[in-house]
């Protein structure tokens, strides 16, 4: 395996059996729950042999060095609190509160959130609608100039790419554009932490990315990484201490550190047969495939009449999808499957799908525009009351409604509840018993 400096200072430090009369509290010699127990000699706390995430220098920073250079970008940063926490610090770094921004309407929730404790007053960039699809398509870079060219005031721009479905924006040809303005481009690039393992590194284009390691990569539970060419690493880390732990989780970092390490030797290899088994998917079932579109090569998203039957139907069968909506079904490929797996995937498909309409479905419309009433920190910090989401018509949202997966919302805080919202969210299966919060005035 290549350098993992964090991971062998960590190993190197616990074999000396230092007295540990700090935090935690296992003192490196058991965890309750016996499976864990051998991760403990290995969590430590801010030391001089293991350096401090928001300090200079020492085996973390020379492993986001490492990082940093397999993505190609100046910097990287652990996180240890996941894409929520590098977009917010994100945010954070490139906006100043009041300001306006450019974003994507399909961004995860988390960025709705900066929205809120910054006080940024949001301008929406609409996706196209894929009809056959019924989903939306890629970021067009004529969009992003255009709506720019018309507000200049705008200096941060934020998209997703790759979606939850797998489709991919042109991150340079969109920070060209936004550049041109003299604006920044922010990336939630959550479902991306393997794409430059496949040799594509285009979110390196963008000022800031964020990538949720854990998603795609051989890592634990909110373990990301902020990469940027932009902005200075001390200025990074400021902005990630705001929104993270001060006790940030060595055994989180050191599997980064190693996860980048086994990725660059023989991940690769076990990555690029995982997109070559997801290409067979694609070919054998009504897969989106998507002419003209760049998709993730590890992404499957099947397409059916009912995924939310189909989801029950293949969890019936021990196979689990990363999530369904009404027309589909999405499957997360990584170097982590092995033949045998897709095989297993195969048949369960096969299983399922067996009598599919072969025809094309009913159109499915796309999502209302929203109408926008109220600043989101201001729907956000309201007074509000709680309501069920079905009698909430004429109301405003005091909170997210957002389907989770893949936690884009339809409503935000700040926006009118139309009758349209409202059925939108009951064709797509959405929780109508749910109540909801609305703002009181």
């Amino acid at each position: 395996m290549t350098d993992t400096p964090l991971a062998d200072a960590l190993r190197t430090f616990a074999a000396a059996h230092p007295l540990r009369m700090h935090m935690p509290g296992h003192k490196g010699k058991f965890l309750p729950l016996a499976e864990l127990s051998a991760a403990a000699p290995l969590d430590f706390t801010e030391l001089p042999p293991t350096g401090d995430l928001f300090g200079t220098g020492g085996p973390i920073r020379a492993a986001e060095d490492l990082w940093a250079a397999a993505f190609r970008a100046e910097h990287c940063l652990f996180l240890t609190g996941g894409t929520t926490q590098g977009m917010l610090a994100a945010f954070a770094l490139a906006c100043r509160p009041g300001e306006a921004v450019l974003i994507d309407r399909g961004c995860h929730r988390c960025v709705y959130n900066a929205l809120a404790l910054m006080d940024l007053h949001p301008h929406y960039l609409c996706r196209p609608w894929l009809e056959e699809e019924a989903l939306f398509g890629p970021i067009s870079p004529q969009a992003v100039d255009k709506y720019l060219t018309c507000h200049p005031e705008i200096k941060t721009v934020c998209i997703t790419s790759p979606t939850y479905y797998g489709i991919c924006s042109d991150v340079p040809a969109i920070a060209a554009a936004v550049h041109a303005h003299h604006a920044l481009l922010l990336v939630d690039g959550a479902h991306g932490a393997h794409l430059p393992f496949l040799g594509d590194w285009d979110l390196s284009a963008a000022d800031a990315a964020v990538v949720s390691a854990h998603k795609t990569l051989p890592a634990p539970g909110q373990s990301a990484l902020l990469f940027s060419s932009t902005f200075p690493f001390g200025e990074m880390q400021k902005a990630a201490a705001l929104f993270g732990s001060s006790s940030p989780s060595y055994l989180m970092m050191a599997a980064l550190d190693a996860a980048r390490a086994w990725m660059e030797d023989e991940g690769q290899q076990a990555l690029s047969a995982a997109a070559e088994q997801a290409a067979f998917l694609r070919r054998r079932f009504p897969a989106l495939t998507g002419p003209g579109l760049k998709l993730d090569p590890l992404r499957l998203a099947i397409r059916c009449s009912d995924g939310f039957d189909a989801q029950e139907k293949l969890e019936a069968l021990g196979v689990y999808p990363e999530m369904a909506d009404r027309r589909h079904l999405v499957f997360i490929c990584t170097a982590a499957d092995a033949p045998e797996d897709f095989y297993r995937l195969s048949a369960a498909l096969a299983q399922v799908l067996r009598g599919q309409p072969s025809g094309p479905l009913p159109p499915l419309p796309p999502p209302p525009e929203p109408q926008v009433v109220l600043p989101p920190r201001a729907a956000r910090f309201a007074g509000k009351k709680s309501i069920p989401l079905a009698r909430a018509a004429g109301e405003i949202a005091g909170e997210q409604a957002a389907p989770y997966p893949p936690g884009v919302p339809v409503l935000a805080p700040g926006e009118r509840i139309t009758k349209k919202t409202i059925a939108y969210l009951t064709q797509i299966g959405y929780n109508m018993e749910k109540d909801m919060d609305v703002v009181l005035f």
